[in-house]
């Protein structure tokens, strides 16, 4: 058996039997071939208010780009303004402090006077107990007036919510992708108004053979071909890596932003993805 491993076959054929394990053993590069990938919204908002009621207005259509914070449309709000208007009369009412305050000073400048002139006898102790009795009765009913236009600050700003409430702003910068009710249509809690989508970023969900698994990092880039009539290409971040494998699959998932400042990308396209 030895003299046939001396043989100069053998020894010719050693230097390969001992490199097949390491190239075995070396993983294909992640950067070295393309994958098939998705480009989809990075997120998708079913719009609705947090009160029920008519729909009075809809500012926007389908298609329309929208900012955060825009208002999109309203309920019918007629009995919610009414109610603001009203408790903003009562909280700029501050008459009963003037009073208040007016009979304050009054009653302690007598509950002063009858106290400087109580030691002569000249006014009697009984008048002078009354006059402080009279003056500190007149100081909480001060301090119930001044909580009483408290009171109507904390109910005006109520009625002010109340009245957003029926009032529907975009949570994000996007577009509008459907719109489920039309003006005079009920607004119940099961139905959403609008649906919008944020396009900028863009999302790409991109799956790839757990033979990669561990050359991928958040951070790092690649570069995204969409499919035709788009096509060009584009650089995109890698922002997560799934630590849950797909067995079945023997596939992991990936996610990146690919930005879209000018909106010019649509969602919704298939691609193919090179990772750096």
């Amino acid at each position: 058996m030895f003299s046939l491993l001396r043989t100069p076959a053998a020894l010719a054929a050693l230097p390969a039997l001992i490199a097949m394990p390491a190239a075995a053993a070396q993983a294909p590069a992640v950067g070295d071939q393309e994958f098939p990938c998705v480009i989809e919204a990075q997120q998708t908002v079913k719009l609705a208010s947090s009160a029920l009621g008519v729909i009075a207005e809809l500012n926007v259509d389908r298609g329309d780009l929208v900012h955060k914070g825009e208002m999109l449309g309203k309920l019918d709000d007629r009995v919610e303004a009414a109610n603001v208007a009203l408790a903003t009369a009562k909280a700029s009412n501050d008459h009963d402090i003037l009073a208040a305050q007016a009979r304050v000073a009054f009653l302690r400048r007598k509950y002063a006077r009858a106290a400087e002139l109580a030691p002569s006898r000249i006014v009697s102790l009984n008048t002078t107990e009354e006059a402080e009795s009279d003056m500190k009765v007149a100081e909480q009913q001060l301090y119930t007036a001044q909580l009483n236009l408290q009171i109507a600050a904390l109910d005006k700003r109520q009625a002010e919510e109340l009245l957003n409430q029926r009032h529907f702003e975009s949570p994000i910068d996007g577009v509008v992708v459907e719109r489920l009710l039309q003006p005079g249509e009920y607004r119940n809690d099961q139905s959403p108004i609008l649906t919008l989508a944020q396009i900028d970023p863009l999302r790409v969900e991109v799956f790839v053979p757990t033979t990669f698994y561990g050359q991928l990092r958040t951070g790092s880039g690649a570069t995204v071909h969409p499919e035709d009539p788009i096509g060009g290409s584009y650089r995109a971040t890698v922002t997560v890596v799934d630590r849950v494998l797909d067995a079945a699959s023997g596939t992991f998932g990936v996610r990146l932003a690919l930005p879209n400042p000018d909106l010019t990308l649509p969602a919704g396209l298939k691609c193919r993805i090179r990772f750096e």
